[in-house]
């Protein structure tokens, strides 16, 4: 393998196999240093690389970043842009460490509208890292977990409409089939950078029972040590999925005197 051994940290608990981000406070972090917004998206890559990087080498399996919404849409052109040129730049500058960690990258969103050249290179970056053994980036790109529902149910409406699907045979695990990418597991962890508390519409259907941690740190400082604290307070939870857990210890029973 390419890939240096995979060296699993000991956390004295469970360990994520699939962790998503979302990426918040790149534009936060340039202005309290007195610079411009976009300086913090370009000091935010230097974060994908290391923790990207350090996830591979892990053994995370899948890991999710929120890369760009269908909110950003809005947001000035001359960002928009920018982001958009900075997305390339990563595209094809990052192909070197994506191939040596073993990495395969996928875009999950309304990527058609995304930029022509933009497309390209990603479609590109997709192929080249195809074949990859190791963990899966997926890059949230022009994506909305209420839009990537809405989409779904309407793909599912025309099989129901065309006789390929029965109203009787729907469940929640039909949905995920038309989700945009079926093969995206559920989140374990969900990490939320900038110490914001909301999810921003960010994989909705997938995070039903995804255990949040919130870092008070904005993503250009989120590194290899703000990630293994993730990661430790993670291996102290304990999940249920709404029920008990099994080798817990019951409470006493009282005795009626």
């Amino acid at each position: 393998m390419a890939i240096e051994e995979i060296r699993r940290p000991d956390l004295g608990g469970p360990f994520p196999e699939h962790i998503a981000i979302i990426m918040d406070g790149n534009g936060r972090w340039a202005q309290e240093r007195g610079m411009r917004r976009v300086f913090g998206h370009r000091e935010g890559i230097g974060s994908v690389r290391e923790i990207t990087t350090e996830s591979a080498r892990m053994g995370v399996k899948s890991l999710t970043l929120y890369a760009f919404s269908v909110e950003n849409w809005k947001r000035p052109r001359v960002e928009v842009r920018y982001l958009m040129r900075l997305l390339r730049r990563y595209l094809v500058d990052e192909r070197p460490t994506l191939m040596k960690n073993d990495v395969r990258l996928r875009g999950i969103g309304r990527l058609d509208d995304l930029p022509t050249e933009a497309r390209r290179v990603l479609r590109e970056t997709e192929e080249l890292t195809a074949a990859n053994p190791g963990m899966c980036l997926r890059l949230a790109l022009s994506y909305g977990g209420r839009t990537e529902i809405a989409d779904a149910v309407k793909r599912l409406a025309e099989d129901v409409e065309r006789g390929e699907l029965a109203v009787a045979d729907i469940g929640d695990e039909t949905l995920r089939r038309y989700l945009y990418d079926p093969e995206t597991p559920d989140p374990d962890l969900l990490i939320r950078t900038a110490g914001e508390m909301r999810l921003s519409n960010f994989l909705l259907w997938q995070a039903s029972y995804s255990e949040i941690y919130v870092a008070s740190k904005c993503w250009p400082e989120f590194r290899k040590q703000e990630l293994l604290e993730a990661l430790s307070d993670y291996a102290r939870r304990v999940r249920k999925y709404g029920g008990l857990v099994a080798d817990r210890p019951s409470p006493p029973e009282r005795v009626a005197k």
